[in-house]
């Protein structure tokens, strides 16, 4: 239930965040608002114009209180950058005990990503290629030919 709040308030946030250059501020004409307010189920919704975070505001027996929505992206990269040191940091320790790395990469690409570069086929490969093209290079043009004749047949 709250999962499902937080979800619907963060896909508000988002669509906020979206539409807020269009939006009308809620201060007077000329002002620099810093915050501007949305109505939603059970409260507003107060977007920071500084620094783009999103709050929920309801109003409580001792007055408004707003709390902010939890911001996955900032999680999701902070995940990334774990992983990512979990990952360099056991390369490391693999090459430390003389052990191979995965994928086949060489003790010089640990640090460094791998990128694989497309290699160029061979002249037996170009040549099964091309007798596959022709093959269905001539079926279609028998095919429309026939289709041609049926055409003829019936005018």
């Amino acid at each position: 239930m709250i999962r499902s709040r937080i979800t619907a308030v963060v896909i508000a946030a988002c669509a906020l965040a979206a539409t807020a250059a269009g939006a009308q501020p809620t201060s007077p004409e000329g002002g620099d608002a810093r915050f501007t307010f949305h109505r939603a189920d059970e409260g507003y919704l107060r977007l920071d114009g500084r620094s783009g975070q999103v709050a929920m505001c309801n109003r409580r027996t001792s007055g408004w209180q707003c709390q902010l929505v939890p911001d996955e992206r900032t999680a999701l990269e902070a995940e990334i950058s774990r992983l990512q040191n979990d990952n360099a940091a056991l390369k490391k320790e693999l090459l430390s005990r003389d052990l191979p790395l995965p994928d086949g990469m060489r003790p010089d690409q640990a640090g460094k990503s791998q990128v694989r570069r497309p290699q160029s086929p061979d002249d037996a490969e170009i040549n099964r290629v091309m007798s596959v093209i022709e093959k269905v290079w001539r079926r279609l043009v028998e095919m429309i030919a026939s289709v041609q004749r049926d055409i003829q047949k019936r005018i």
